[in-house]
């Protein structure tokens, strides 16, 4: 029941919102009483934390797989990490938008702990361009920093606008992205 109130809640706060809907909308959608819900979440607060965590260690997790893999060059690992970002749109789009867009409604303590793991995860991204770098498959001339965040916001944007079942699949729109980044990164 804890999953299908996430999973639930995920919908209706990327239909309507986090603030505007109710702990009662989340209960009537899922044919439940506020008990239930009081069961596993003390407030509506605590269920978005649990979302923004869910969807930040699963990122965290998938990234340091790909990372750990010392048979791929650091382009492969690059490009796997962009994949990712983009292909998980179809399965985490609602999860991502709650992700960025309600992460305003945490309390500050909360966000401090979401922001450190999203900062965990650029750095990660930085540290990949880093070593690329060193190992002489990405030109040094460019900030690595800049770089990095230049990644995060062609991926995170995304997800407002890709359509998973649009004319274009996640995994070109994730082969343009590279090749835009690549081709600025190569020797």
């Amino acid at each position: 029941m804890k999953e299908k109130i996430i999973q639930q809640s995920i919908q209706l706060f990327g239909e309507k919102g986090f603030k505007e809907t109710s702990i009662q909308d989340i209960v009537d959608s899922l044919s439940v009483t506020k008990g239930t819900f009081y069961y596993y979440y003390k407030s509506k607060t605590e269920l978005l934390m649990a979302i923004h965590l869910k969807y930040i260690d699963d990122l965290l997790r998938k990234q340091e797989e790909i990372i750990q893999d010392d048979e791929k060059m650091y382009k492969d690992k690059l490009h796997e990490i962009v994949y990712m970002l983009i292909h998980d749109i179809e399965k985490e789009g609602l999860s991502a938008k709650v992700f960025f867009r309600e992460m305003r409604n945490l309390s500050e303590e909360d966000m401090e702990e979401v922001v450190a793991k999203r900062d965990l995860f650029r750095v990660k991204i930085q540290q990949v361009i880093e070593a690329g770098i060193a190992a002489g498959e990405f030109r040094s001339d460019l900030q690595t920093d800049i770089v990095t965040f230049g990644i995060l916001g062609m991926t995170n944007w995304s997800y407002f606008w890709f359509d998973p079942n649009g004319r274009v699949s996640d995994h070109e729109v994730s082969e343009i992205f590279l090749k835009m980044v690549l081709e600025g990164l190569n020797i």
